[in-house]
This record gives structure tokens, sequence and C-alpha cells, in this order.
């Protein structure tokens, strides 16, 4: 292909982003370039383009939603000196266009796309801090010759990266990145040694050595060969806002909620929206309603087990709504089923099974002809929803009560679902829980239970991986990422920021989120991740996120009538799904079976060299016979599981998965 040529190929393969700069001027691979962009033609099924310039090449693979005629990318502004390829939403693109063209821009598209391009002319760099939306973009600058990526501040659309001796390469996923021949493909143990612990790897390490993901907030510069990370936006917990009283500032959340939908309705294409039967998802139907919309669909989950199931709580949100319902029922058995493409999927091990009822859902969405829904998302962190900043306030006045007998019980009552806590004695919960006055000085005091259960998973670690992570301080290096100002902050501001920092974008957002829906090429859009609401929600003292135990408090006074009082009232219900026995309760599906009992056999194990073959096999004969019933066991099984298939369809069998 001549240099600064484009070509637009319409085709079956769909929506993401890659490309490359080589290194030293050699001219850009178009092949490569194909073959990066078609390992993501999961993500959407309108249409894919290349654009190359030399020794620069920009991919992308396109599900439309805005401007369905007119917003194929790659994308440039007039002369063809900016070229631009981008995965993502700016939801308030129609201000930013307006105003662009007040100052003399002309576009020729109604697309969101061509208003980042045009706003880069603007401002450079800093374009971003005008964007409201999800997004990963790559802007080719060729008179600068400069490389600019971009990550949204939450961190919705995922974007990775790495440097090889061809140059630098970047993809929405890493799928597109293993398919060059010069990158290498081998578990970073470090990075596993975090997610055996907080869940998720602290960005920019993944799963996967020398690949790197490009932080929530943060931009990347490829200036001639140099690279530049640096952060646009920060999460801060001030506690600043002046407000007179609880009901003005539900007003005012109100308001931003309102709007942030209403923005995020903005499409060519019909919006649904997930109903999972709680208080975040409710609300944002019922926001979409009182918004003007006559007709809304909803989706959701239901389980077949009752433990799991919430159904009753969905269909009562529907009938209250007016919505036109549809729902999956998921058995264990599907999730044992699934388990090895929701992994293919999510890129990196998982200790729980709940992204796969999410793959499940999408499904159930794309099939009823939608590409877009609105979820609930984000409110438990920004508002305070989860059941680990009851716990955090429970243990705080446990340990400066020892002798109190109350919080012991409310601790029980707390998690029902982990039986072998309810017959513990105090003296046992006290040692889980951390509930000791040394352990208020931690900065990590809210989730030392759960990352200390967490972390006795690596038991399981081999002798090989063990010694290799002995020297490594896990906390330390959390630690010392922390920005300065954390030490400033609450507790409970504290325990929100590790929550939205680390785990909404390292699982919620990813494992969850982005990677089940896109799976089948639906997009998932968060009102309460709109950047004004976090920053209100940051700004609230903590009395009015969680008011004694009662979370959400700000959130339900907001809501009023405009959800089912029994709704509003009823105890959060954390989501989860059935793990281990997922992977045994086979029926006639002999398959499920073979495919667990070859990848956690002793031959894999000793094979992938991550993990050891006598304590897994003891673990396998517990999940056999029906045994594994608590947390720690059922996180490692899946743990385990969810490495082999990473090593799996990864590492070993890369080219047969491809």
């Amino acid at each position: 292909m001549a240099r600064g040529g484009s070509l637009n190929v319409l085709s079956d393969i769909m929506c993401g982003i890659a490309g490359f700069v080589t290194q030293n001027s050699v001219p850009c691979d178009t092949r490569m370039l194909q073959r990066m962009i078609s390992m993501v033609n999961h993500r959407g099924p309108d249409h894919v383009g290349f654009h190359v310039d030399g020794s620069v090449g920009l991919a992308h693979a396109r599900l439309s939603i805005l401007d369905l005629g007119g917003g194929s990318q790659p994308m440039c502004n007039e002369d063809k000196t900016v070229w631009i390829t981008f995965n993502g939403e700016i939801f308030n693109y129609v201000e930013l266009r307006d105003s662009l063209i007040r100052k003399g821009h002309r576009f020729h598209t109604e697309s969101d796309t061509e208003v980042i391009v045009h706003l880069y002319e603007e401002k450079g760099e800093d374009c971003v801090q005008d964007l409201n939306g999800q997004w990963a973009f790559a802007i080719w600058d060729s008179n600068r010759q400069k490389l600019f990526l971009s990550r949204d501040r939450l961190g919705v659309r995922p974007l990775f990266y790495t440097k090889t001796r061809e140059g630098f390469l970047f993809g929405s996923e890493i799928k597109s990145l293993l398919v060059v021949p010069s990158v290498q493909r081998a578990i970073d143990l470090k990075s596993l040694d975090e997610l055996f612990t907080f869940w998720v790897t602290l960005p920019p390490r993944t799963i996967f050595s020398g690949i790197s993901e490009l932080p929530p907030g943060h931009s990347l510069v490829l200036d001639r060969g140099e690279m530049h990370v640096q952060s646009y936006w920060k999460l801060n917990y001030n506690s600043s806002l002046k407000v007179e009283n609880e009901q003005e500032a539900a007003e005012v959340l109100l308001d931003l909620l309102l709007d942030a939908t209403r923005i995020r309705l903005r499409s060519d294409v019909p919006v649904g929206a997930y109903l999972s039967g709680g208080l975040d998802s409710t609300v944002i139907a019922a926001l979409v309603k009182k918004l003007g919309t006559t007709h809304l669909r909803t989706f959701s989950v239901a389980f077949e087990d009752k433990e799991f199931d919430e159904s009753h709580f969905q269909n009562e949100a529907s009938e209250f709504l007016k919505t036109e319902h549809r729902g999956i029922l998921c058995s264990s058995h599907d999730i044992g089923r699934i388990f090895p493409e929701v992994i293919w999927h999510t890129e990196k091990p998982l200790l729980r099974t709940a992204p796969a009822p999410m793959f499940l859902l999408s499904q159930l969405v794309r099939e009823q002809g939608y590409k877009v829904v609105l979820t609930g998302e984000g409110s438990d962190e920004i508002l305070g929803g989860y059941d680990i900043f009851k716990e955090a306030k429970i243990r705080q006045f446990w340990a400066k009560y020892p002798d109190s007998k109350f919080r012991s019980i409310l601790l029980r009552r707390l998690y029902p679902y982990m039986k072998n806590l309810q017959s513990q004695p105090d003296a046992y919960l006290r040692a889980f829980f951390h509930v000791r006055k040394d352990d208020l000085a931690s900065p990590f005091f809210s989730h030392l239970p759960r990352w200390d259960m967490t972390s006795k998973l690596k038991i399981f670690f081999s002798r090989e991986t063990r010694e290799q992570l002995k020297h490594r301080n896990v906390m330390g290096q959390l630690e010392a990422e922390l920005p300065s100002r954390f030490w400033q902050w609450d507790s409970f501001s504290q325990s929100q920021y590790l929550e939205a920092a680390y785990l909404l974008p390292g699982y919620i957002l990813s494992s969850q989120g982005d990677r089940m829906a896109m799976a089948h090429s639906v997009e998932g859009r968060f009102p309460f991740l709109d950047y004004r609401v976090v920053e209100f929600a940051s700004g609230l003292p903590p009395q009015l996120k969680m008011k004694v135990l009662d979370e959400k408090y700000l959130l339900k006074v907001a809501a009023g009538a405009l959800i089912p009082r029994t709704i509003r009232q009823r105890s959060k219900q954390p989501y989860r799904a059935p793990d281990s026995r997922s992977f045994f309760d086979v029926g006639n599906d002999h398959s499920l079976m073979e495919y667990v009992e070859e990848l956690v056999g002793p031959r894999s194990i000793v094979e992938a060299g991550v993990f050891d073959p006598g304590p897994v096999s003891k673990l396998m004969a517990k999940a056999r016979a029906g045994q594994v019933v608590g947390v720690k066991d059922n996180m490692a099984f899946v743990g385990i599981l969810s490495t082999q298939l990473v090593v799996d369809r990864f590492i070993k069998n890369f080219a047969r998965s491809v």
C-alpha cells in the first residue's frame, strides 16, 4: 500500500481498535494489521477499516451506534494529518460539536468520532478533559510524528500495549497483540501474585509478561520512539461539598443522574437496560422512563438455584416501571459449559464464576436485536453500597470496644452465605476479620479480611512459583502506588478508593462488564460513572452515603417514589453465581467433566508449573465429592481452573485457538 493511503473494507470482522508503529521507519505490515484486528471480530458486526502511513498502521472494527452511514474509521481531519481509531462513545458530542463549529471547524459526519479529531486539533492532548464518555482511542499526528493514546477516566473501555523489537503495538484486547510473532506469550507470576491477593492485577501490569494496560484516566504519548504515560484525571475524596440538608443533596444527585442518563440514551439504535432487581439498575430504568421513553426493553439473569435468584424483584421492578422484560435462566451446568469461552474473553484468571451469567445475558440482548444497554454499575463504589463498607464500620467499632457481643452478631448476619462463619466463636471472628487495634492503622483496614483470605489460596502455588515470589511484598507494592492525598481521607473514603480504583476497572467493568458484553457485540453504558456524578459523590460526607449501616442512603432518598418501596428498602444482595459445583453438575454432558479433569489433572498441572499437583488433587477430590462448600475453597478451584485455561488457550495452544 502506498505511503499515506487508506483502505476501508466492508466485512463481517468487527469492533475494537489495534495498531502499531514500527522501529526505524520500517514499512507497516498490512497483513499483520489485518490479523490483529481480526482477533476482535466478536466486538461488533458492522465495518472494518485500516489506515497506513509508512511505519504507522491503525485498524478499526466497528459496532455502529451513532451515524450508522457516516462514522467509518479510521477517520481523519480535512488535510489528513490527524487520524483516529476509537472504541467507545462520547456522550456530550452534540454540545462539543456545536462549540467547535462556532470556532470554525467543519464537520463531514454526524459521528462523535469526528468531534475528537477536531477537539484534538483545538486542544491537543488536553482534549480529553472536555470529553464525557467511555473511550479508548489512538490518534496519529503525522505532522508531529506522534501517537497519542487515551483511556476514559474510570476504565470502562480497555486498552493494552507492548514494545517489541519490531516496534510499539496496541489493541483493545490482548489477543490482538499475541498474534504478533515477536510478542512473548508467558504468565507474569508477579501479576498472578497480585490477582491471588486483590482479585485484579495492578495496572499497568497484566497477567501476561511484557504486556501492559493503560490505566484508567491516563494517556500515553509515543513521540519519535520515546514513550510517556501520564494521568489526566484522578479520584479525589475531599468531602468538601457544602449542602444545606440531605434533601438538597438528593436533588442534586437526581439531577446529575437524570442528565447522565439522558445523554447516554443518544443512539441511532434502540437502547435497553439491565434490570437485576436491585436498587441501582431499577433507578436507572426509572430514570429512562422519567425522561419520556414510553417503550423500554429490560433484561436480566435468573438462576435455577434459589440461593442466587432475584427474579421476584426483577419482575416486580418491571411491572412497576411497565417495561417489556426478558430474562435468561442460568443453571450451574450452563456456567461450567461456557466457562472456557468466558476466560477466552476475560483474558485473565478469575476467582469467581460471576462473569459467566453476564456472558449469557449479553447473548440474550443481542438475540433480541439490541446493541446498547444501560446498567447500574458504579453505584456501589461511588455511593457506598458494598457489604465491605458495612463490614469495615462494624470492625472499627468492635476493635474499639472488644468486649462487644453485638458486633459479632452483625458480622454473621452480614454474610449468611458464608456457612462456616455462622458457628465460629468470637475469637475466631476477631482473627478472621482483623478486629485488632493494630489493624486500624493499616491503609488497607477495610480490605484486610478479603485480601488475607484470597492470599491463602497461594498455598496451591508450586514450590517454583513460591520461590520466585518469596521476596515480594505485594501489599507494599500497592501501598507505594497510593496517591499522597489517600492518607488525608477518612477511612470510609479510603475503602471507596480501593474499590473504585482497582476492583471496579480491573474486574467489574472488565471481566463482568466490557468483556462479557462485547463478546456478543453489546455496549454497556453506565450513568453512575458519568464523571460529574462521580466527582459529586466523592465530595459528599460519608454519612450521606451510609447512614449508620444503611447503604447508599442518599440514592434511596433521591429515588423516592420513582421505584417500588420494597426494592428501595430491601437489603443489598451481592451478585453471586454457583462456583465449583458448576463444573460437576454435568448431567449427560460428560465433555464438561472431561475438560475440567484434563486441565486440573496432575499432568496438566505439572506441565504448566504454576500450581502444586498434590494440594490441587486433594481439592479436586473434594470438588468431585461435592464437599467444597467454603468461599476459600470455591475461589481456589475457580482460580486454579481459570489460570489453567489461560495457560492452555493463550500460551500452550494459542495458534490453534485462533
